[in-house]
């Protein structure tokens, strides 16, 4: 009944990426589930579009388990040694192919018969623009669609889709909340992974390392060069929507953990932080969708 109301009212939730500061959407996410408060779309990038796809599958607990695994055995940061041979720091292959296959495993039927409309981004490496996809019949290219969008630069691989490669989508579209507009979705519930005021500096020592590696990729390196500026335009926007009541945010307001971060204790304690913000603005957010 709600995800009726919510279709009729054209809802969308917006889920900001952030890699290990996901764990604090996972948590949010994890309230509407015991809830059963599904909207009829949704939008993830990087660790939020991993966020969308366990929460359009109901499956609760299943991010956190992802993004802070308790055995060390699931610890998905590379040694040395083999993220230098694989050129990736993080264990991609573990992250995208053995927890939903083997030790966490991702329900596509679910997924498919649950009638919501699921979008990730991605940033074509050709082209340095964002794309939005979506895939409801092969759960490996649902999958790989998931692991390009959190593809970071320099920390993975490229991502090769229907011959075309892409990395992490936050590089063009950290925020997509023009996307769920375009959509047709007039009333917005984001989740951000920063608190109110973040900007980023631009441009960062770490642009200046992305655009010595991609050099053979010059509309990837002018889209990692702007991404600050647009970045902080895409907020100041997005916290004067706020201020006007034309879109609800969910944020942390306690220190965010590194994005690399891999310690369960942190992670565990930014979780609980979204779950528990979730708690707090529930009734005000249902106010907000009118529902």
């Amino acid at each position: 009944m709600i995800q009726d109301d919510l279709k009729k009212r054209t809802a969308g939730l917006v889920l900001e990426g952030g890699a290990s500061r996901g764990v604090f959407t996972a948590g949010a996410l994890d309230y509407l589930l015991e809830q059963d408060f599904l909207f009829p779309y949704v939008i993830g990038v990087s660790a939020g579009a991993c966020n969308a796809l366990s929460y359009v599958s109901k499956q609760k607990g299943r991010s956190l388990n992802c993004m802070a695994p308790e055995s060390k055995e699931n610890y998905y940061r590379n040694s040395l040694g083999k993220a230098i041979l694989k050129r990736s720091i993080y264990d991609m292959d573990k992250l995208f192919e053995t927890f939903p296959n083997e030790t966490f495993p991702y329900d596509f039927e679910t997924y498919i018969n649950q009638g919501m409309e699921c979008e990730m981004v991605v940033t074509n490496v050709l082209t340095g623009q964002a794309e939005y996809m979506q895939e409801k019949e092969n759960v490996d290219r649902l999958t790989n669609i998931c692991r390009a969008s959190a593809s970071l630069p320099l920390a993975a691989p490229m991502v090769t889709i229907d011959g075309v490669p892409y990395l992490d989508g936050g590089l063009a579209d950290s925020i997509p909340l023009k996307r769920a507009l375009e959509a047709g979705h007039k009333r917005n519930v984001l989740i951000l992974t920063r608190p109110y005021g973040y900007r980023k500096k631009f441009p960062s020592r770490k642009a200046r390392a992305y655009i010595a590696f991609y050099k053979d990729y010059p509309n990837l390196v002018k889209c990692i060069y702007y991404r600050s500026f647009y970045y902080n335009k895409r907020v100041e926007a997005i916290e004067r929507l706020e201020r006007e009541g034309k879109i609800f945010v969910l944020r942390p307001s306690i220190q965010c953990p590194k994005r690399t971060d891999i310690s369960r204790e942190k992670l565990q304690s930014f979780y609980e932080h979204g779950y528990y913000t979730m708690v707090k603005e529930f009734a005000a957010m249902k106010k907000f969708l009118g529902v």
